[in-house]
């Protein structure tokens, strides 16, 4: 029975001292081990022995990046206005050794040199610069940060702000802000449109007067050019006809038809006024009208030559 007892003891120191020599590091880690409470070596990915009793893994870290979430804190702005702001701290642990000794929790320090950092940051905004300056104030905690964790072995890779929450008065004032805006933005695009539908009318009205005075104008040219051709016909067929009458006049025959038209035309003419006048002059000698042909006949004479 006792060397049972004694066998069962072996048994489990063997089994302890096998925990304890064989240890197995997964990929994306490294441990930190310690001979009798002093730094020893670095165990990568993969299966390392220990000497049991002498060596023990102090530290375990991860070698992949970290997300760390930054509790919210409460920021004055440069305009004395509080804000409440948050973020999220990506890291790395380059260096396990100095991460183990160099600090104690460099995740707890990271997030408050970072909290210490967007205060100092905030306070030189104006309330209206923090919302649009989001990518300066990352690049001013990540530069902080990391020069401070670089002997920590920590690199720090990038911050994100999530959230910049003003006070509700503030935000009620920024709404109004902002609707006031849109407001005087609608003013501005329907006066926009209504001026530039104006100067579209005007133009539209000015190219049609154009147009109508261009028209007016070829018409009253055309219509000028049409009496003048009228004028021009005219003259030449009166021109013509007297031509015509000329050379009848001095053909064979010729002075008895125009007396014969002069007697037809003065009674013809006499005859006229007699209907259309009540009073009538009559001439002295009305039984002359030999008298008469032979004025008109000498007025033609002369005019022929």
């Amino acid at each position: 029975m006792q060397g049972l007892i004694i066998a069962g003891i072996i048994v489990v120191f063997i089994i302890v001292a096998i925990a304890k020599t064989a240890k197995i590091v997964p990929q994306r880690h490294a441990f930190i081990v310690e001979r009798l409470g002093k730094y020893r070596k670095t165990l990568e990915a993969g299966l390392h022995i220990l000497i049991p009793f002498f060596d023990k893994v102090a530290y375990k870290h991860t070698l992949k990046e970290q997300a760390v979430d930054v509790p919210p804190q409460m920021c004055i702005t440069k305009d004395n206005i509080s804000v409440e702001v948050d973020g999220i701290l990506y890291m790395q642990v380059i260096d396990p050794k100095n991460a183990s000794y160099g600090i104690g929790n460099y995740s707890f320090a990271s997030t408050q040199l970072a909290q210490t950092t967007m205060r100092s940051v905030i306070g030189k905004l104006d309330l209206d610069k923090t919302f649009e300056e989001r990518d300066s104030i990352n690049g001013a905690i990540v530069q902080a940060v990391d020069a401070a964790s670089d002997p920590w072995g920590v690199k720090v890779t990038r911050y994100e702000v999530k959230n910049i929450t003003p006070p509700q008065s503030i935000k009620e004032a920024m709404e109004k802000q902002m609707k006031a805006e849109r407001e005087k933005r609608a003013v501005i695009a329907e006066s926009e449109g209504e001026r530039q539908a104006k100067i579209n009318q005007a133009d539209g009205d000015k190219q049609a007067a154009i147009a109508q005075s261009e028209g007016e104008k070829l018409k009253r040219i055309n219509e000028a050019d049409g009496r003048a051709a009228e004028i021009r016909a005219v003259a030449t067929a009166t021109a013509e006809g007297i031509t015509e009458i000329a050379r009848s006049i001095n053909a064979e025959g010729g002075t008895d038809a125009v007396n014969l038209r002069i007697a037809e035309q003065y009674i013809t003419e006499f005859g006229n006024l007699a209907k259309t006048n009540n009073t009538m002059i009559i001439p002295s000698n009305l039984s002359d009208v030999a008298g008469v042909i032979a004025t008109a006949k000498e007025v033609i004479g002369k005019v022929t030559k």
